[in-house]
């Protein structure tokens, strides 16, 4: 099964779509999107939290058949078992529910939902995980499906129609607009300041 190329124009439209069909008023308030709650409500995921690689690079994965994921037993990430884990269990990496990491971790959370929404068959066909990477693989392939789901992730949690009321509110009363809005958003402020970029925002 090959993978889908899509345009970004089409990527955010089914980022919309989610939304709408969640709570369509999130497209019209500005407010942090409940990703989490998308996540379990909307597509029947459980999240569950251990640490996954020694070096920390794998940030979380969403498992689409019954599998033996290796985890590490403790912080120290010294010795690892192997965790029998369901279909539809997304695993986030624990050291993102540190303090100041939030933003991270809902990136983390909507990242692995994109795998879901438009990369299923796909990873079915290749042995049923996806892992988010801190590093993009090397594949052509494994660099295009990882792009997508950032691309969509960010489309996810900073909803076009709402990021652009925020800053158009915001842009008079705050000296560090991107600041403003990340935390409005809670994202990071690298991640809203690529958003702000990309629909022109900034200057």
């Amino acid at each position: 099964m090959g993978i889908v190329y899509y345009r970004n124009e089409t990527l955010e439209a089914i980022a919309r779509k989610v939304i709408h069909q969640y709570d369509p008023s999130l497209l019209e308030s500005p407010a942090p999107i409940p990703i989490e709650s998308i996540m379990e409500r909307a597509y029947g995921l459980k999240l569950d939290y251990q640490y996954i690689r020694r070096n920390g690079r794998v940030l979380g994965l969403i498992v689409f058949e019954d599998s033996m994921i290796p985890v590490y037993e403790c912080e120290d990430r010294k010795g690892y078992k192997l965790m029998p884990v369901k279909a539809g269990v997304v695993i986030v990496d624990a050291s993102l529910l540190r303090s100041g990491s939030d933003g991270r971790y809902r990136f983390t959370c909507a990242h692995e939902l994109v795998h879901k929404i438009i990369h299923r068959d796909f990873f079915m066909a290749q042995g049923g995980t996806a892992a988010m990477t801190e590093a993009v693989n090397d594949s052509d392939v494994e660099k295009t499906i990882e792009r997508q789901a950032n691309r969509m992730a960010s489309y996810l949690l900073m909803p076009k129609s709402t990021v652009e009321k925020a800053f158009h509110e915001a842009c008079h009363a705050k000296s560090d607009i991107v600041a403003s809005l990340a935390e409005l958003f809670q994202v990071s402020k690298e991640a809203m300041g690529y958003r702000l970029e990309e629909m022109r925002l900034l200057s």
